[in-house]
């Protein structure tokens, strides 16, 4: 159960990448500009879950 799992958020994890920040969404033909392409994308989806993972103003004063 736990492996499977870990795939589903795997996959979630890179649909969302593809879908929401344009991971797939390089046409570029050279390895130094698909790699800084990943690597905004993957700062983008870190700053997201970091957002998504923080106490909103809303539900703390309540």
């Amino acid at each position: 159960m736990r492996t499977a799992k870990s795939r589903w958020w795997i996959e979630h994890s890179y649909k969302e990448l593809k879908d929401e920040l344009g991971l797939d969404h390089f046409e570029g033909r050279s390895w130094r500009g698909w790699h800084h392409h990943v690597v905004l994308v993957l700062l983008a989806y870190a700053f997201l879950q970091a957002q998504r993972r923080r106490p909103s103003k809303k539900r703390a004063s309540r």
